[in-house]
């Protein structure tokens, strides 16, 4: 018995309108922390995102540097740092408590090199802040493209185009005139400063790529990634701190003022890890170039209330190469929507050093042809 071809169409309409509808009701929910705001604007999520990178990433840096500036800490720091870490660890477990359990999906084994990354990145990064001012350490964390594309060539053997190559060499130029800058005018400036922020570089510029990797292959949602990463490197911490000393002495050195320390490192994992979702949040609504502008100008705002709140020496090279800097990165940030582009008298110049080379090549290959010949 065959369907009519009206009935047919009038069937196929009311799926295609059931379907319509679906699509127009269902929307892709939006959290910032524990906050649904799914039904607001995109201009009142942008707003609600980027208030919330600049408070907590603010917070986040102050109490950076009130905790580790002090020279005392650098022998403990180790210990400060697993605080740190389980605090975070704890924090990502709460939030899936209260939204969605955490389920692993990514292998054990990427969770430890992942871990180590972690550790490496942010040990080293808060173990620099008792030989560099803050300024300085932020602005080496800015830099995090100059390894990438060191490694991304020499393993990779990627090929960039024209504009990452001169967002690199502004960074270097930019890089090295605020660390003269700093070696200059601080007094707890320290070379072994530069190689422990650079370490940390190195291990943040290597887990960005591992952890996207295992994000996409194994689709692992962000809490995920967080809460193994950070428990995993919390059992890194409590064998190397336990093994070295470590564990004790800096228990002993917060007990000093345990109040004052444990409150200051829980504000300090609260503020970074809110911090992080709201970024993480950001990606997702604006998309990462737009990310990238507000958190680089959370990393200026940051320098500036570093001078203003932490008595350290102040002269104009610490802007003029902070801005090369920040220029490297928005150049960096333009490649990638014009990846092939060059300046037209550059383009033109190189244009005729090549018909140049492939005259005088022609020439040559012809007097070699000649000289065979008649010899």
């Amino acid at each position: 018995m065959e369907m009519s071809s009206d009935k047919m169409n009038s069937v196929k309409e009311t799926f295609i309108r059931i379907d319509d509808e679906n699509s127009r009701t269902s929307k892709t929910e939006i959290n910032i922390l524990c906050f649904d705001i799914t039904n607001y604007s995109q201009l009142t999520q942008f707003l609600c995102c980027s208030i919330f990178v600049f408070i907590f990433y603010l917070a986040y840096g102050y109490f950076l540097e009130l905790i580790f500036a002090k020279p005392e800490v650098k022998p403990v720091s180790l210990y400060i740092t697993l605080v740190q870490f389980m605090i975070t660890m704890l924090l990502s477990y709460g939030e899936s408590w209260i939204r969605n359990p955490i389920k692993r999906k990514v292998p054990l084994k990427t969770y430890a090199v992942l871990a180590a990354l972690t550790l490496g990145t942010m040990s080293f990064s808060n173990l620099a802040l008792s030989y560099l001012n803050y300024p300085t350490q932020l602005i080496f964390k800015s830099c995090k493209l100059i390894p990438v594309m060191i490694g991304s060539i020499i393993i990779m053997r990627k090929r960039y185009s024209f504009l990452d190559y001169v967002a690199a060499i502004v960074m270097c130029v930019g890089l090295t005139m605020f660390t003269l800058a700093d070696s200059s005018t601080s007094p707890n400036f320290d070379l072994i400063g530069v190689l422990v922020i650079s370490l940390a570089l190195l291990c943040d510029a290597i887990i960005g790529n591992v952890q996207e990797k295992a994000m996409k292959q194994y689709q692992a949602s962000n809490n995920e990634v967080v809460f193994y990463s950070y428990a995993i490197a919390c059992v890194y911490l409590v064998c190397i701190t336990g093994f070295s000393g470590i564990l004790v002495d800096g228990f002993a050195y917060c007990a000093e003022t345990p109040v004052e320390m444990y409150r200051n490192i829980f504000l300090l994992s609260l503020s970074g890890y809110m911090g992080l979702q709201a970024v993480l949040t950001l990606v997702r609504i604006c998309g990462a170039t737009v990310a990238v502008t507000v958190t680089t100008m959370r990393k200026a705002l940051s320098i500036i209330i570093s001078f203003l709140l932490f008595s350290k020496p102040f002269v104009f090279q610490y802007v003029w190469s902070g801005s090369l800097v920040v220029l490297a990165i928005y150049i960096n940030h333009y490649s990638k929507k014009h990846p092939h582009y060059v300046p037209a008298s550059l383009s033109s110049c190189w244009q005729q050093i090549r018909n140049y080379y492939d005259s005088e090549y022609r020439y040559l290959k012809m007097k070699t042809k000649m000289y065979t010949d008649t010899v």
